[in-house]
């Protein structure tokens, strides 16, 4: 183990004080919609890297290039890009319609009654089928608005029902960034992780039920939304999602996605071959970004680990978290942290990746376990912050309706965010107490 050395953190430090002083600069004191995301993050950790780079003279520029290759050259860094790129295509095939038929026909089949209730279970579907929570906000959002103004329920319960239906996909999918980003560095195989997951997850998310429908009593029902719907396009998710659980090869899942989703697509009329390719090329394109993040990440975190930052951090975790129950709470309060200052849980992940790692060795954590703490706790936090992508989203689609609500009227009806806590709580400390 090498000497810590906490100036070697200083890069990233470097990155939050750039990305997160930008982005309260132009969200809250510019006023420029959607303001965190016109923050270059690229730029913010090439600035990090530069940092790096010139930290520890006692090392040459060449032996940290090559510190940095090895670090992006790991196979689960290559495995996780690969996967980002298919999980790109898959929703690049199946588009919107298909999530749209998913919840008009859930809501012609059950009772007005039980609408904001339908949005929350669609909501729950499609960000699992999906694996993306800002897209199915993107697309049930509008329903939403729809639900509410049809059938008299409170437009920000019908908004947090869609928000928390898409974080329990974020958390749970097998093509999730999230959940790429978290068993990919962990090393874990994905229907490990979702086992680890799913006991905590579905907790919450039938609590949340409960208190949606009991909350969906007490309103005066007006009416009820009824559109067209093709049943068709929901193939692909359930071959995906059933694939995804009982633990096919991710590619192999993803690959048959694409072509029932394309055979789909072309035989229905829903889309022509060049259409099709376009979208293809559309959602892996959505997804270069988040690899760049990834690439970055490995090369500065192998810069940092070399030069005894994360020694030192595990020292400094050592003395606030004791015990194999601390370690954990320690793992979901560092990506909750990462969270906070960069506004994306898959961010937030790729960072805290190689740190959980090194504390799930100290602490005696399996991998699966430290996968599910970091992508459950990225999912809690990013779920209700202000300032986040599925929120911000999910006021502009409103807003484009001509629907004005704010993120404060949102956060006290985001249900599953805070029942997932205190289920996580729970699995930390009870199963701990349990143990002894």
């Amino acid at each position: 183990m090498k000497k810590g050395n906490g100036i070697a953190l200083l890069p990233i430090g470097v990155f939050l004080v750039l990305y997160l002083g930008l982005g309260i600069l132009f969200e809250y004191v510019l006023k420029i919609p959607m303001g965190f995301y016109n923050v270059p993050i690229v730029v913010a950790f090439l600035a990090a890297i530069l940092v790096a780079c010139v930290q520890n003279r006692k090392v040459n520029f060449d032996k940290k290039l090559e510190l940095m290759a090895q670090g992006v050259g790991d196979k689960n860094i290559i495995t996780m890009l690969l996967i980002f790129l298919t999980a790109g295509c898959f929703v690049g095939v199946v588009g919107r319609s298909s999530a749209e038929s998913v919840a008009y026909f859930m809501l012609a089949l059950i009772p007005a009654r039980f609408s904001v209730a339908v949005l929350f279970i669609v909501a729950c579907f499609v960000s699992v089928a999906m694996g993306t929570s800002v897209g199915t906000i993107t697309l049930l959002t509008p329903i939403a608005v729809a639900v509410s103004a049809a059938s008299g329920f409170d437009l920000p319960f019908c908004v947090g029902a869609v928000m928390g239906g898409a974080m329990f996909g974020d958390n749970l999918s097998f093509i999730s960034d999230t959940t790429i980003a978290a068993c990919n560095g962990q090393g874990c195989e994905m229907k490990d992780k979702f086992r680890e997951n799913f006991w905590i997850a579905f907790p919450a998310a039938v609590i949340t039920l409960v208190l949606i429908l009991v909350l969906s009593f007490q309103t005066e029902i007006h009416g009820r939304v009824d559109q067209s719907y093709h049943l068709l396009q929901v193939l692909p998710y359930v071959l995906v999602l059933i694939g995804g659980i009982i633990g096919i090869n991710v590619f192999v899942v993803l690959l048959t996605g694409i072509a029932s989703g394309a055979l789909i697509m072309l035989l229905g009329g829903h889309t022509t071959p060049t259409d099709l390719l376009a979208n293809m090329g559309s959602g892996v394109s959505g997804m270069f970004e988040t690899c760049m993040v990834a690439i970055l990440v490995a090369a500065m975190c192998a810069l940092i680990r070399e030069y005894g930052g994360f020694d030192a951090l595990l020292g400094w975790i050592h003395r606030i978290f004791k015990g194999k129950r601390g370690g954990q709470l320690g793992m979901g309060l560092l990506v909750g942290a990462m969270d906070i200052a960069t506004a994306n849980n898959t961010v937030a992940i790729v960072m805290a990746n190689p740190i959980a790692k090194e504390m799930a060795q100290e602490y005696c954590v399996t991998p699966k376990k430290t996968a599910s703490l970091l992508d459950t706790f990225s999912c809690i936090f990013q779920g209700v912050i202000p300032y986040g992508a599925q929120m911000l989203v999910a006021i502009s689609a409103a807003h484009e309706l001509g629907y004005e609500i704010s993120a404060f009227q949102i956060m006290p009806r985001l249900f599953y965010p805070m029942f997932l806590l205190l289920c996580s709580l729970i699995a930390i400390f009870g199963v701990e107490k349990k143990q002894k």
